[in-house]
Order: C-alpha cells, then sequence, then structure tokens
C-alpha cells in the first residue's frame, strides 16, 4: 500500500510540476464561403466538433494537430445578394478534416509557472479533408452519394487563457482556403457527373473557402522542458 501511494504520489507531482503537451476538445460552428449561400466571412449555419493536440516546444510556439467534423447549410435566402436570394438555391455539406501544423503565440507563454497565462495565437500548416461531392441541375441538388478528398490551407486567429494549473480554454476563428471549387456544389469538374446541361455556375475561377469558428479546452501534462528546469 505504501508503494502505491509513493507511485501515485510521484505521478501526481510529475503532472503538476510540468506541463508540456496539451489534449482536448474543440467545438462550434461551420459555415462556407462559395458561390451558394450567404457572403457573411462568419456566419455558422451548422455544428463542428473534434479533438486537438498540442506539443508546446517553446513558450512562443506549439507543433498542433487536430481532426474536425461538422455540418454547413448554404442557403440563398440568407444572402445579402438580390441576385441570389431569388436563384433560392439551397444545400448542405458535411467536413470532416485532418490538420497539422504551427502555432505561434503572440506573447510569452509559460504554463509551468504559476498565476494565469494569456496570448493571443495565430495557426497555419496544412489540412486534408472529405466531404460531399455533388451539383445543381436545373435548380435540384443532386446527391451521388460520394465523398471527395482535396487539401486546404487554414488560417486560423485566436485567443487562449489557463483557468488553472491543468485546464486551458481557448477561442479562435479558422478559415480553411480549399483546393477545390465544387464545396458548395457549383463546379463539379468529375467525368461522372451525367447531364445534358453544363452544371458549372458562379466564379469558376476562385476556390472555395469553409470557416470554424468555436472554442477549445484543453488538459495540460508532459515532461517540463529543459529552458524552464532552474525558473
Amino acid at each position: 500500500m505504501r508503494i502505491f501511494i509513493a507511485i501515485l504520489s510521484l505521478f501526481f507531482f510529475g503532472v503538476t510540476s510540468a506541463q508540456t503537451y496539451e489534449v482536448g476538445v474543440l467545438a462550434g460552428g461551420l459555415n462556407n464561403i462559395g458561390d451558394v449561400g450567404s457572403t457573411n466571412y462568419i456566419n455558422p449555419t451548422g455544428f463542428a466538433y473534434g479533438g486537438i493536440f498540442k506539443w508546446n516546444k517553446s513558450k512562443r510556439y506549439a507543433w498542433r494537430a487536430s481532426i474536425l467534423h461538422g455540418k454547413f447549410v448554404a442557403d440563398d435566402l440568407k444572402s445579402g445578394l438580390a441576385s441570389r436570394q431569388k436563384r433560392q438555391l439551397k444545400m448542405e455539406n458535411t467536413v470532416t478534416e485532418f490538420s497539422a501544423g504551427l502555432e505561434v503565440n503572440f506573447v510569452e507563454y509559460n504554463l509551468h509557472k504559476l498565476g494565469p497565462a494569456f496570448t493571443p495565437y495565430l495557426y497555419t500548416g496544412v489540412t486534408y479533408f472529405r466531404y460531399d461531392y455533388n451539383y445543381f441541375e436545373v435548380g435540384f441538388l443532386q446527391d451521388l452519394d460520394q465523398r471527395e478528398g482535396d487539401f486546404a490551407i487554414p488560417m486560423t486567429v485566436g485567443v487562449k487563457y489557463r483557468l488553472n494549473q491543468f485546464f486551458i480554454l481557448g477561442a479562435e476563428i479558422g478559415a480553411r482556403y480549399t483546393f477545390t471549387d465544387n464545396l458548395d456544389a457549383s463546379n463539379p469538374e468529375k467525368a461522372n457527373v451525367a447531364t445534358l446541361i453544363d452544371p458549372k455556375f458562379g466564379n469558376i475561377f476562385s476556390d472555395d473557402w469553409y470557416v470554424f469558428s468555436g472554442f477549445t479546452l484543453t488538459y495540460t501534462f508532459g515532461r517540463k522542458p529543459c529552458s524552464d528546469c532552474f525558473e
């Protein structure tokens, strides 16, 4: 029993005295920026959730990886453009993304000292995502029951605040510039789209975006980096 208590005490001391890694959840809303629906850049129309992991390499930056799954609804009636309101197209898409990259803090963010810690941050890297591949025909959405994969560049700005020694709360807005123009079913380029009428419309020279707006909650743990060994 004494050995068990001693091991538990060492483990607890190691966790409470050294937070290098973070693991947690993210949740919020998703919206698209494209040729269908609202023209607002930040306008969540569906729920999104996922998991996140960070490796704090220094007080200034952290390596980050995340998984996100969510849905958005693009509705022309919610647009501020009269032409879209008259057209009245509506579609929804489900997105699942895997992202990895670098998170950079605006100020030094030390998880190994007592007291509050707060900083704005930027995140970017590379994102691979899967989405529903559909198209419109005579104003009606044609569901192909098909998923496609593509890449995107995430551009995220956020803030994070340490609630206590273990938990960190963050809020962020992240736009993903995709390498497809068919996230909103406006520009199908695959040969398996069989229709007598050209299904492409809108600006075919500009790829689509989607935006995540939400919160993160992470739990900190891990070995204290050597740069802080004598602080």
